[in-house]
């Protein structure tokens, strides 16, 4: 396993991490993902340490907090051989404290994952989303406390727009406050949209990606093809409107091409998904999930070798997508890409 900085920061991370989201399995939308058990979500385990993965990934409201807690009873005995990475802000009830990022949610919901984790301190805290009602000094002067008091030792975001990274990242400047370090971000062969600018400010600020739903939300497994019915237990089912939205043809097209890199390499489409990503700017992290262990155990294959650069400009040319103003003149023209050298 390839081990990689956390942005610009020290923390060394796997380029494979896992996520959770797997585990609990409760709620209308976390159900279909999967219903990991304990017993099974040990096992998962077993397999990533083996292969170097050390890097798990939760949120207290997967599954409304059962994945954090089965995570942390199968991680019992062996909190020192890996790292924590939890998120907190999105709703986890209906009351004034279960949202948001307000001091008072918070350290509220900080010591209810510590808790549900069985620990004493998280890796890597993650606001999970922006929330425009409580001022970011509010947040990050919270955030900082919680890095002092051992409770939290790095400190990142999820679903941010370029703006609202930045900002943020100014205030900790500003007031000596912990920079984020990295942004938990949707990134895959069908959804590149986090090269217009996140991308660019990753670069610049120093602040890591970690992916999720490198396979675009199910659909590059390999089982979505064109003229044919979805899978019949595909999650798709159920869940297709509630992620992130894809064109269909776009979606072919990339397949197509992904097959033909598949007879070339041997290997399976969500290996080569995943290891596109891998040779991307700014991606620290690509985290992985599994319903069972065929899926782990393909998905692991994704490291240790690489696309060539004829693969990758073939991915690149078949799943680029004209950007929205003001990026696309910085991708197409001339005179503005003097003056701003793409990233990619």
């Amino acid at each position: 396993m390839e081990y990689r900085n956390l942005g610009a920061s020290g923390l060394k991370v796997p380029a494979l991490s896992f996520g959770a989201g797997t585990f609990g399995g409760r709620g209308p939308l976390f159900s279909h993902w999967g219903d990991t058990d304990v017993e099974e979500a040990r096992r998962m385990i077993d397999i990533c340490l083996e292969a170097g993965v050390t890097l798990f990934d939760t949120a207290d409201v997967y599954s409304n907090g059962a994945s954090e807690e089965v995570l942390g009873e199968a991680i019992k005995g062996r909190r020192n051989q890996l790292m924590i990475s939890t998120k907190t802000t999105l709703p986890m009830g209906d009351g004034p404290y279960d949202s948001g990022s307000s001091r008072a949610r918070l350290l509220r919901a900080v010591d209810a994952s510590l808790q549900r984790l069985q620990t004493d301190y998280i890796d890597l805290l993650q606001i999970h989303a922006f929330d425009a009602s409580t001022p970011i000094e509010e947040v990050l002067a919270t955030l900082n406390d919680l890095v002092r008091a051992g409770k939290v030792r790095y400190v990142g975001v999820s679903n941010f727009s370029g703006w609202q990274l930045m900002k943020s990242l100014a205030i900790s400047e500003r007031y000596g406050y912990p920079r984020y370090v990295a942004n938990q971000t949707y990134y895959s062969l069908v959804g590149r949209d986090y090269e217009w600018e996140l991308m660019p400010l990753g670069q610049d600020q120093g602040v890591g990606a970690m992916v999720w739903s490198p396979l675009g939300w199910g659909r590059l497994t390999g089982k979505i093809r064109r003229n044919q019915p979805l899978p019949e237990k595909s999650r798709l089912h159920e869940t297709a409107d509630l992620g992130p939205p894809v064109d269909e043809e776009h979606l072919y097209d990339v397949v197509d091409v992904l097959d033909e890199i598949a007879e070339e390499t041997g290997k399976s489409i969500p290996q080569i998904a995943i290891n596109w990503l891998l040779q991307r700017p700014t991606v620290s992290s690509v985290i992985i999930g599994a319903r069972n262990e065929e899926q782990l155990l393909d998905n692991l294959g994704a490291v240790g070798w690489n696309l060539t650069s004829d693969q990758m400009s073939r991915l690149d040319e078949v799943s680029e997508k004209t950007a929205a103003y003001p990026y696309w003149p910085y991708r197409r023209q001339e005179g503005f890409q003097q003056l701003n050298p793409p990233a990619v």
